[in-house]
């Protein structure tokens, strides 16, 4: 009896049943990790004696435009990795501390002084 050349299907229609391919993905359709990448998306929460902060890294890949440091006054430059720091217990809410977010060097972040903002 010659051999079909059409994939089995259940009565329902829905793909293979059985065979060596069935419900896999090859491995070239799975892309590679990035763990630069997932690190980044990432916000952590700072506990500090000015108050709640939440903290995100910024990497250099993602670093796409100029803005200028609150603690030393001068550019952080596209293509430096930085932070980007937000007030978690802002008075008027999580929305109002996001949208007053800052970038700030990393160095400057971790040397900072506790004074009052």
């Amino acid at each position: 009896m010659p051999r079909s050349n059409r994939p089995r299907r259940p009565a329902s229609g829905r793909g293979p049943v059985s065979g060596k391919g069935a419900g896999r993905k090859s491995n070239s359709d799975v892309p590679e990790l990035d763990l630069e990448r997932a690190r980044a998306g990432i916000a952590r929460r700072e506990s500090a004696p000015d108050g709640e902060w939440m903290v995100r890294t910024m990497t250099a890949k993602n670093a796409e435009k100029t803005y200028i440091c609150p603690e030393c006054s001068t550019a952080v430059l596209p293509g430096v990795a930085h932070l980007v720091v937000w007030k978690d217990d802002h008075l008027f809410g999580a929305a109002a501390g996001l949208a007053e977010r800052r970038h700030w060097h990393t160095n400057c972040w971790l040397t900072r002084s506790y004074r009052y903002r």
